[in-house]
């Protein structure tokens, strides 16, 4: 009986760390419970335990948990990242968001381009010359006479070169090379 009352009668995990007896209206238990020692040593060696105190203190209750998950989640992005904190840790994101964004971009101009059977596929590996390409399916290049589109993309400079059986639907001669 003596071990029940014991677990029943646990210290916090702010009281345990300070060596101070947990008393009801402790202000710390609801927030670090003595399962959690860690969430609370992190928050006491960043913020320090009375200015956390006043925090709480200052808070109406409904705001405590949310201020102590903010204050434990910087605790722990100071201790990994002394110098920049969580700071750092959104840059690195915003960061790999922007590639990612950038790859994206890629991606859908060559879907554009694709689509619109302008894309030139890379040049095959060495030694797969032999491989039937039959199965995949090509869109012939067909341009009825008096039919204009007015591409939203770049069109590459090689574009009429490749394409002069079908004639010259842009009207200009050359390397068509323009941009629109």
């Amino acid at each position: 009986m003596a071990s029940s009352s014991s677990s029943y009668n646990s210290p916090c995990a702010a009281c345990k760390f300070l060596r101070r007896k947990c008393l009801p209206g402790c202000i710390f238990a609801p927030y670090f419970p003595p399962e959690e020692p860690q969430k609370f040593i992190n928050v006491h060696k960043i913020f320090g335990a009375s200015n956390v105190t006043k925090l709480l203190n200052e808070l109406l209750p409904h705001q405590r948990e949310d201020a102590v998950n903010s204050l434990a989640y910087e605790a722990e992005a100071r201790v990994r990242d002394p110098v920049y904190g969580c700071v750092g840790a959104i840059s690195f994101l915003q960061r790999q968001v922007e590639r990612l964004q950038k790859e994206l971009d890629a991606a859908n101009a060559d879907l554009i381009r694709y689509a619109c059977n302008e894309y030139t596929p890379p040049p095959p590996l060495p030694g797969t010359q032999g491989i039937n390409m039959a199965g995949f399916r090509q869109r012939p290049v067909e341009f009825s006479r008096g039919f204009h589109q007015t591409p939203s993309f770049s069109i590459p400079n090689n574009w009429n070169d490749q394409n002069s059986s079908a004639g010259n639907i842009h009207g200009g001669g050359g390397g068509g090379g323009s941009s629109i």
